[in-house]
Order: C-alpha cells, then sequence, then structure tokens
C-alpha cells in the first residue's frame, strides 16, 4: 500500500562546529538538526533557521540512517549514494551504493593511545556492515512487510511513518534509529533492508507485467556461516530469510512468501581449521524452542510445510534424527515434516529428481495458494507457507525455493493474463535472478557467492558449475575460519548487539584487545619457515647429494609436525569474534583462551 509519509530524499548536509543540519534539497519546510556536542536532535522550521555557514557549503546524502556510540562518542551514519532497482508499487526502490560515518566529537584528543586504535577498529567494523551487498531501501514504500501484511494491516497502521511501523525483524537500521522515533522525525528516519531486490519488466501474452524478487534477512541471530548455527531460547533462528515474489500487471498484483531458516534446534558447527567442522546438538530443550518458532512462523505464516534437505545418513545424519523427533513431540496442528535427501537423490548430477520433491508438496502448494488484490480489493489471501532449509541454508535451499516459485509464476500468470505460459525469455530471466539471488544470501552469510547456481541458471547440473563450486568452497574455508570473526563483530555493533560502553578502553576493559597465545604466533612462523626453506632445498642445489637430501627430509617433517599440531588444535588459530557475548560464552565451552 502506499504510504502518505513519504520520507525526504536527496539532503543537504551542513556541518558546523557544533551542529549538524540536514536540510531537504526540494521545497524545505523543515531541517533535521543535531547538537554535536550534548547529542541532542529536534526538527526546526526551516523558514526561521539560520545555519551559520554559505548555502553552498553543503555535500548532498541521500538518506539519515541514524546514529551509533563509538569510544570517541557519537557518530552520524548517511547514505551518500544508491542505485536505483526499480519501481515497486509506484514507488523507486533502491540499493545502498555508498554511505559515510561522522564523528560528532571534533578531534579524538581525548582519547589515549590505545583508545584511538580501539576506536578505529570500531569504524572500521561499521563501514564493513555498510558495505556489505545487498542493502535496500525506499523513500515510500515499506519493504519489511510482504504485499498481504501491507494489505491487512488498519488504516491507523497506514497513517504511522515507515520507520515506525516497519516489521522488526527486518529491520536492518533500528538500532541506528531507536533515538528517532518521535513523530518529528518521521520524513527522515530511513529504514534499510538487508537482503536482495530484483524488479524486472516483462510482456506476457501482450500484458506488461513487473516480476520481483524480494528477499528480507532478519536481524535476530544474525551472523556468519560457523558463528551463527540454530536457534535461541526465543525461537529465532540463523540466517532467517523471507523471501516474496511480486507480479504486478496494473493494479492486479500477486505475492508468494517462502522463508528458510537453519535447523530451529540447539546445534553449533564452530571453525576448528577442518573443512567441515563436526555438527554438535547441545543438550537443551530442542522441543520448547523449536515450539516457540514454530508457533510465530504460523502466526504469520498459517500452516507449514518443513522441508527438509539435509542428508539423511552421515555427518548430518543426527541434524535430521533430531528435527523429526522435535517435530513429532511438538505434534503441532498444520505443521509438517517433509525430508528430502538432496544429496542422496541428485547424486551423479540427477536433477531431474527434484520432480520427487514437488510432486510430494503438490498439494500444500495448491492449498497455501497465494495473495491476489486488485487495488485495494483483496481477492486471495496465502494460507501457509514453505520453510526450506539444508545445512547452511543456502545452495540447496535456493534451488528448491526457485522451483516452487517457478510453479506458483506460472500459475498467478495463467491467472492475470488470460491462461498465458510464462514465455522463454521471462523463464532465462527467472533462472538468472533466482541464481543472482542466491549468490547475494550466500555472500552476506557465507561470504562468497553460492553453490550449485549452475542449475538454477541454466536448469541442469555442468562440470564448469562443478569447478565453479570447488573454488567457491575453498574460499569460504578460508573466510569462515580466518576473517568471519571480524565480519560477525561488525554485524553484532551494527546491529547493537553489542554496545559500547562509556570509558572502553579506560575505566572499561575493551574486548577488542585480547593477548594471543604464543602457540598463534609461534606456529604458523615456523612452517612459514619450514616451507621456504623446503623450497629452496629442492631449487637450488645444482645436483641433488644424499646431504639435500636429509634437509628435504627433515623440512618435509618440520612442514608436518607443524601441520599437524595447528590442525590438532586448530580452534585456537580461528578468528573469533570479540564483541559477541555468545562468542565468548564459545570460547569458554570449547576450553579456549579467554579474550
Amino acid at each position: 500500500m502506499a504510504d502518505q509519509n513519504l520520507i525526504h530524499n536527496d539532503i543537504r548536509f551542513y556541518t558546523t562546529s557544533d551542529k549538524f543540519y540536514l536540510v531537504p534539497h526540494i521545497n524545505p519546510t523543515e531541517a533535521l538538526v543535531i547538537d554535536r556536542v550534548t547529542g541532542e536532535a529536534s526538527v526546526k522550521d526551516f523558514g526561521v533557521l539560520k545555519i551559520p555557514i554559505p548555502a553552498n557549503a553543503y555535500k548532498p546524502v541521500c538518506g539519515f540512517l541514524g546514529s551509533i556510540k563509538l569510544i570517541s562518542g557519537m557518530y552520524l551514519v548517511v547514505a551518500k549514494y544508491r542505485v536505483s532497482v526499480g519501481k515497486l508499487n509506484g514507488h523507486e526502490i533502491y540499493q545502498l551504493a555508498g554511505s559515510d560515518i561522522i564523528p560528532y566529537a571534533r578531534s579524538t584528543t581525548h582519547l589515549t593511545p590505545k583508545q584511538i586504535e580501539d576506536n578505529a577498529t570500531y569504524e572500521r567494523m561499521v563501514r564493513a556492515a555498510l558495505e556489505t551487498p545487498g542493502i535496500y531501501f525506499s523513500y515510500g514504500y515499506d519493504l519489511t512487510h510482504s504485499l498481504q501484511r501491507l494489505h491487512s494491516m488498519a488504516p491507523q497502521f497506514q497513517k504511522l511513518s515507515l520507520s515506525n511501523r516497519a516489521d522488526t525483524r527486518f529491520f536492518w537500521n533500528s538500532h541506528l534509529l531507536k533515538d528517532y522515533g518521535q513523530t518529528q522525525f518521521a520524513r527522515f528516519a530511513l529504514p534499510i533492508i538487508q537482503g536482495f531486490v530484483s524488479i524486472n519488466h516483462v510482456e506476457v501474452n501482450g500484458h506488461k507485467v513487473t516480476w520481483c524478487l524480494v528477499s528480507r534477512r532478519s536481524v535476530h541471530r544474525a551472523g556468519t556461516r560457523f558463528f551463527m548455527r540454530g536457534i535461541d531460547c526465543d525461537g529465532n533462528v540463523a540466517n532467517y530469510v523471507e523471501t516474496e515474489q511480486i507480479i504486478e500487471k496494473g493494479a492486479e498484483k500477486s505475492s508468494f512468501i517462502q522463508t528458510r531458516g537453519s535447523i530451529p534446534l540447539y546445534w553449533n558447527q564452530y571453525p576448528s581449521l577442518k573443512y567441515k567442522p563436526p555438527m554438535v546438538l547441545s543438550h537443551e530443550d530442542h522441543v520448547a524452542a523449536y515450539t516457540k518458532h514454530m508457533r510465530e512462523q504460523c502466526h504469520k505464516y498459517g500452516n507449514q510445510v518443513l522441508v527438509n534437505l539435509i542428508d539423511q545418513n552421515g555427518k548430518e545424519e543426527a541434524l535430521e534424527r533430531g528435527y523429526r523427533a522435535a517435530v513429532a513431540a511438538a505434534a503441532l496442528p498444520g505443521v509438517r515434516y517433509e525430508p528430502f535427501d538432496f544429496h542422496s537423490e541428485c547424486r551423479g548430477m540427477r536433477y531431474h529428481r527434484l520432480t520427487v520433491l514437488t510432486d510430494r508438496t503438490a498439494h500444500e502448494q495448491s492449498e497455501f495458494g497465494y495473495f491476489v488484490c486488485r487495488g485495494s480489493t483483496i481477492m486471495s489471501r496465502q494460507n501457509g507457507a514453505f520453510r526450506t532449509n539444508c545445512v547452511d541454508c543456502l545452495d540447496r535451499t535456493n534451488v528448491v525455493q526457485s522451483m516452487m516459485a517457478r510453479l506458483q509464476l506460472e500459475g498467478a500468470l495463467t491467472l492475470l493474463c488470460g491462461g498465458a505460459q510464462p514465455p522463454p525469455e521471462l523463464l532465462q530471466l527467472f533462472n538468472t535472478v533466482w541464481a543472482d539471488h542466491a549468490d547475494m544470501i550466500s555472500i552476506q552469510y557465507s561470504g562468497t557467492g553460492a553453490l550449485k547456481t549452475d542449475f538454477t541458471r541454466t536448469g541442469k547440473r555442468t562440470h564448469l558449475g562443478l569447478l565453479r563450486d570447488g573454488i567457491n568452497s575453498l574460499t569460504r574455508y578460508y573466510k569462515n575460519n580466518f576473517s568471519d570473526g571480524f565480519r560477525q563483530d561488525s554485524i553484532d555493533l551494527f546491529l547493537g548487539k553489542y554496545i559500547v560502553s562509556e570509558g572502553e578502553g579506560l575505566t572499561v576493559p575493551c574486548p577488542l584487545r585480547r593477548d594471543r597465545d604464543w602457540k598463534y604466533i609461534t606456529f604458523p612462523s615456523v612452517l612459514l619457515v619450514a616451507m621456504s626453506m623446503f623450497c629452496a632445498s629442492a631449487v637450488m642445489p645444482a645436483r641433488y647429494t644424499s646431504e639435500v637430501l636429509l634437509y628435504l627430509m627433515f623440512w618435509g617433517a618440520a612442514i608436518g609436525a607443524t601441520l599437524s599440531f595447528i590442525f590438532r588444535h586448530g580452534k585456537e588459530f580461528v578468528d573469533w569474534p570479540r564483541l559477541d557475548a555468545d562468542g565468548l560464552a564459545v570460547r569458554r565451552n570449547v576450553g579456549l583462551p579467554q579474550l
């Protein structure tokens, strides 16, 4: 539904020694004024406001995203650049293409050298969170809600500002805007989502149709692949994503919702330098947490089919059995468990076997239906949803969700375009967009593009796709072990899971500072020397003698012994999060030194 309380878009940003001024560029009637000393913010009448610098001494920005506290004090967060994705429900949708954080404090002379260093690290974290691809916003359309939810809300809801009515699950900068909820800030506070948006215009049977895909990542239990798994005591699961397929034909619109999320049990898979760390089920009340999660799912989406794509044998077997047992123990009405061993069924690139799954779920897909409206008149509602997962909820999950979406696309076009089937160019576009969607969600969670996107793009598995998957898997391995701690901290800081304390680094210990165990530096250094000496001994001699052979054996043994030690104590060489309280507990539980 269109929102009447549009947010200011192009803004002139003025900076003086004691204040920030954010003034709408076109026909300004009001201005957001922030005191850099007290932090007090207010909206003033632009007609009587006096800005003590030349009118042209401003920087153009395209959105006010909020403020965040770091060691040196508060920082202003603004959107600097945007890229239009297209129009949805008559409103332009943008992807964030550049942002900036500006300190309230004019200098850092009040900080110690160590505090300055730690403050710079926090700045890098905030920038890293904002530079993650896939952040979107609109000045008039509520991206946090699905079409069905927007059409189901009371008239009073429609009058609220976008930030006040946003779905808290997908409101990515809610922590930054927590102090700007009053009515006076309604036209400045710009909510953002993280996920994926694609808007495409096609022609079907002579009808002009807009086909959109919108995915929203949840802020609850948000994080990186190995540091955020499973469920918490509130029923929130890791890598939870709501995906909405929207089709518009004039005033007629349809919407189809699917969700994905980590297996709703207490489990972990902490990095340890092993290619596939073991998955461990915790000794906690799985059924209670699962029940909370599923009741929330049923409340928001109706009946549920839980499509579980993990292996039913081998390393993933315990998770499958635990999930099956929780579903049976809770026995919730309207919830059906549908296991499908993706790897076993599709082994040898037999991806046509996926029709076995879609045949099994065809009855529910027809029964759940999808949302359809004509103007403000609701023609039908979606009364159930598929909740799909694999281990990461990325690769296998995206393949299956795209197949469900294609079935709905065919049905919706038949309804809206007079029995028309999707033309070949739309099907090619559909495959490309779903593959791009897979890559985006995967980058946000695992740090690399998705696997198996060759099937999504072309409808078949290829050897080139297998090679590409191998490269992505190795890249994931490196990032998940050696850089995801910083990424997890960036997310926790940006979302307010960790809040910088007053006097941190001076009167309060800074969690960024930790003393590495002596092994962290010693053994990688020994490994580097041993590898260098082995290569030198192998390459440099003019002829190979028994002495050279002894050198090679010695340095080869040193390499083997050092690698063996490093992998045996793998958890101590991983880049662990430093800010998250759960991360600290993790280190205690696995017997690692405290940060």
